[in-house]
Parts: structure tokens; C-alpha cells; sequence
């Protein structure tokens, strides 16, 4: 299996956020919001300011040796585990929900774009050791965003009675169902086999999914050395006793992510987050519901659970566990237990992340170098020749639909549909007649000036009707051009958001992994279009 590799820049794929776009250009209306710059000296600066900060990394290396206890991992693993115990190292991290089989592709090539990235710093700064680390957002309760897949076109979904956060459920006879659906659709392939029983083998019924996630990101990713940390975690929530009880009492996190994000809009960006009054959650066995200030104490939301102060810091201290941060706040817990230097998330991630460097210096904590993920766009060999035949090439196909139609109309044509010279002339002679007519009357100007107008809508819209017949003849490339961008870029969007890894490693094994693996960078950032060869 080989892959030819092209890069473009993200602004070319017209696919991310202006926020996002100006990050990666390193726009000076952004340097604000960003504690480092997005390069060689802006990692350096990172770790500067890291060795500044007491991180725990005893209770770290304890709690992850306790979550890999009974873990078939690599040594690789094993030693950077251990490595984490030393001052001079440091992890890079990315962080995702616990979507069921991975979810979308960008699950994967955020993982090893931090894996890239660990080891280009190694490279760089010898000095030093770097960690990669996926750090699993399982407390998330949306399960409609995370109990689904796509897997050849079609949505396969978990449809569970089980409340509360995702991480926290049980594989169940309908998940070992979906599982078994898999196995059908993929069983024809090369490896359809190997992919399901590494499915089956991770989500076990009666497993937690983050439990299953846990098992299935190390199967897959073991070999690189990537660290899976599950921050459901009561010890390491331990360390956010001082921040949590900050936040129920004085609720100071909202004041400032919402100042900063009045300063984004001011310069002329969308936020990407909202905080709330209280921007945590109470964590219960089935549910996962906001904690919010009400008159004589406080109240967890739909519970009819209400606390006093008193009552409400003793739970605190006594099960830390319980208490569970949201977008605002999940960020300074993942960087007070880590010492991390960068993070790597999607546009979105990246836009929420600039709402909080603020936050990150009131309360202390080292704010790290912010990446956006690589993306990537595969292109299998029966696609790359349907567009060869058409004559495009691949990355042609990030513009329109339509646009791509009239662009192979208007190359293909054995007539010459373009009449804008003609337009143009008629223009011309329209403002001869003007300059002449208002020599003998000046009032007769306008009037010449509103027939040119006429003229020149009717000539474009007799250029627009040429087109469209001409478009008519090409039925069969417009045909072509319409399944291969529905293939390519399905719903409208980035394949990477629709398609799952599981398709993939059934057509190519476990070499698809690597093949990522080789092909992802580490601070360009630009776009990776993977064309099978």
C-alpha cells in the first residue's frame, strides 16, 4: 500500500473557522489570547514557564499504573509512564470524548499528530523527554453526539436507556450488537475480521466505555508510546479542591472568560464558548447535572438535591470525584495534573482555548502552545482515477460542486461560451452614445445609462443560459463529478468528521496507522491530502 502525499493550506480547503485560520497565519489580532507563539521558540517559552509549576507528578505516575493495571500495553509505554516521574519531562497532549470505536477519523489523527509532535520536540530540545498523551474526555453526558458511527455511508447508532456520563455506561447487548453489525459489513474486506475482534475485544459487555475506549486507543496506538489518561480520576481531581471550591463560592471563572470574549468579539471573532455562573457539574453514578447558587444553599439541577455551604464543601473534600468540570474549566484540570507544553484540538477546541488565558493566569497555571490538529483527505485508488479521468485532481475538489462543473464546461467545451467580450463591447459602444447624446441634450444621459444597463443584464443573462445548455451535453461528467464529491466530502463536509477508522483498517490493517503515522506533521500545519497510489 503506498500513498502519494500533498499538502495545501488549510485556507485553501474552505473548510475551518476565520478564528482558526488566523491562528495557524499567527494573526497579530490574536497574539493577545495565546500565551506562545506557534513555533520552535514558542515550545521552548512553554517549558520555561512549565518548570516553573509544581506539577504532582507522583500522584500522576501512581494513578496511571493503577488505570493500566492488568493492561496488555508496550514498554514504550511502560518507560514513558516512568519518565513522567522526572522533572525534565513533558507530555503533549490532545483530548477527545470517548466517542463509541473511535468515533470520526480525527479522533486518530489528533492522536498522532501529538505522537509526532513528541517526538519532533525530542529532536529539538534532546535535553528533555516528551510524552504523548490522550487524555479521555469521559464525563461528557452528550451521548447523542458520541453513540454513532459511519461506516460505509451508513449511520450505525447505540441506542442505550443509560444516563449520565457516556465514560461512565455499560457495553451492553445492543453495543455487542452493533459490534456484530460491523462484522458483517466488513467481514468481505482484507481485514474486516482483525478490526472487529479488536472491537469485541475491547468493548466486553459489562466493560465502562471509557474502560473500553481505554483498551482499543492502546491497542491501536500502543506502539508509539501513547499514554491514555481516564481524569475521572478522585486523586487527581484531589489537586482541584482549591479551584473548585473558588469557582462554588466566588464564581470567578465566568467574569473572566466572559471579558476575554468580549476582546475576541471586539476583534472581530465568534466565541466558541459560554461559560456559566457555575461552570461545574455534580457526578453521580447516572447522571451528570449543573450545580448551580440558589437562595439558602446550593442545588444540583434536577436532583431535588440542595446543600448548605458546609454540606457542599464537605463533599468536596470527601469525594472530588463527584465534581466535574465543563469546556471552561476541563482545560485547567487537564494542565494542572499534566506537565504539558502544547495541546492539539480541532478548530473549535482551538477557538475555546483562546478564551482562556486569562483564566489560566489568575489562577497560575502554565497556559500551553495551542495547535490545530492535522486533517487529512483520503482518496482511494478508484477515486483517484475517476478524477484523473475527469482531469482534475484531487485537491480540486475542495471547491463547490457546481463550481467544479462549470470549470469542466468551460475547459471541455468544444464552443466558446465565454461572450464577455462581447458584453464588454456593448458597454463600450452604450458610453460612446452617452458622451455623444449629452452633448445635445444633457437629460438624455441617464436615460442612456439605464438602456446600457438593460443590455448588458440581458447579455449575462443569455451568457448564463449558453452555460446551462451547455451543461446539458456534459450530464455524465456532472454525474461523475456529483459521486465523487459526495464520496469524497460527504453531507458537504470534511471526511474526517463523517467517516470512522474502522473501513479503512478492514481495506489496508493495521498499516493504515502507519501510513498516518508518516505522513503527519508536527508544526506546519497545512492539510495532508492522502491520494492511494
Amino acid at each position: 500500500m503506498h500513498f502519494n502525499s500533498l499538502r495545501i493550506p488549510y485556507r485553501q480547503t474552505g473548510a475551518f473557522s476565520k478564528i482558526a485560520l488566523d491562528y495557524i497565519e499567527q494573526s497579530g489580532s490574536l497574539t493577545p489570547f495565546a500565551a506562545h507563539e506557534l513555533s520552535a521558540d514558542g515550545i521552548q517559552s512553554a517549558i520555561e514557564a512549565r518548570k516553573l509549576f509544581p506539577t504532582n507528578r507522583e500522584v500522576l505516575v501512581q494513578e496511571l499504573l493503577k488505570q493500566y493495571y492488568g493492561i496488555d500495553t508496550t514498554e514504550k509505554v511502560k518507560t514513558n509512564i516512568a519518565l513522567l516521574r522526572q522533572e525534565g519531562t513533558f507530555t503533549v497532549t490532545t483530548a477527545h470524548q470517548n466517542n463509541i470505536f473511535t468515533g470520526p477519523l480525527y479522533f486518530v489523527y489528533k492522536i498522532l499528530h501529538a505522537v509526532k509532535l513528541a517526538e519532533t520536540f525530542k529532536a529539538s530540545f534532546p535535553q528533555y523527554e516528551f510524552v504523548p498523551v490522550y487524555y479521555m474526555g469521559s464525563e461528557d453526558a452528550d451521548l447523542a453526539e458520541l453513540n454513532h458511527i459511519q461506516l460505509g455511508g451508513k449511520k450505525l447508532e447505540w441506542k442505550t436507556k443509560q444516563t449520565g456520563a457516556v465514560g461512565r455506561m455499560k457495553v451492553d447487548k445492543d453495543l455487542s450488537g452493533l459490534i456484530e453489525q460491523i462484522k458483517g459489513q466488513l467481514g468481505v474486506l482484507p481485514c474486516g475480521d482483525e478490526i472487529t475482534r479488536l472491537l469485541a475485544a475491547s468493548y466486553s459487555p459489562g466493560r465502562t466505555i471509557q474502560e473500553g475506549t481505554f483498551r482499543l486507543v492502546n491497542s491501536l496506538f500502543a506502539e508509539y508510546g501513547l499514554i491514555v489518561l481516564i481524569p475521572d480520576n478522585a486523586e487527581l481531581k484531589r489537586q482541584m479542591i482549591p479551584v473548585f471550591e473558588d469557582e462554588l463560592i466566588n464564581r470567578k471563572s465566568s467574569a473572566i472568560v466572559n471579558k476575554t470574549g468580549e476582546d475576541l468579539q471586539k476583534s472581530g471573532y465568534k466565541i466558541q464558548a459560554s461559560p456559566r455562573e457555575i461552570n461545574l457539574f455534580y457526578l453521580e453514578e447516572n447522571s451528570r447535572e449543573r450545580i448551580e447558587q440558589v437562595q439558602d444553599g446550593w442545588a444540583i439541577v434536577n436532583s431535588g438535591k440542595k446543600l448548605t455551604q458546609e454540606e457542599l464543601l464537605n463533599e468536596l473534600n470527601g469525594k472530588p470525584e463527584c465534581f466535574s468540570p465543563n469546556v471552561i474549566l476541563r482545560g485547567l484540570y487537564q494542565e494542572t495534573i499534566l506537565p504539558n507544553i502544547a495541546f492539539i484540538g480541532g478548530g473549535g477546541e482551538t477557538a475555546y482555548w483562546l478564551q482562556l488565558k486569562d483564566l489560566f493566569e489568575a489562577y497560575k497555571v502554565p497556559f500551553p502552545v495551542l495547535l490545530l490538529r492535522n486533517s487529512f483527505l483520503f482518496v482511494e485508488k478508484k477515486w483517484q482515477e475517476k478524477i484523473a479521468k475527469l482531469g482534475f485532481n484531487a485537491t480540486d475538489f475542495f471547491v463547490s460542486e457546481q463550481e467544479l462543473v462549470n470549470r469542466l464546461v468551460s475547459r471541455d467545451s468544444a464552443n466558446n461560451l465565454d461572450i464577455s467580450d462581447a458584453i464588454n463591447e456593448a458597454a463600450t459602444v452604450y458610453n460612446k452614445l452617452a458622451k455623444q447624446t449629452a452633448t445635445i441634450d444633457k437629460s438624455l444621459e441617464p436615460h442612456t445609462e439605464a438602456l446600457k444597463k438593460t443590455a448588458v443584464n440581458k447579455l449575462q443573462e443569455l451568457q448564463k443560459k449558453i452555460v446551462r445548455a451547455e451543461k446539458r451535453k456534459f450530464a455524465e461528467q456532472q454525474h461523475q463529478v456529483h459521486v465523487i464529491k459526495e464520496n469524497l466530502f460527504p453531507g458537504g463536509g470534511l471526511q474526517e468528521r463523517y467517516d470512522n477508522i474502522c473501513w479503512y483498517y478492514a481495506k489496508f490493517g493495521r498499516e493504515i496507522i502507519s501510513r498516518l503515522y508518516e505522513n503527519s506533521l508536527s508544526l506546519e500545519q497545512e492539510f495532508v491530502v492522502l491520494a492511494e497510489d
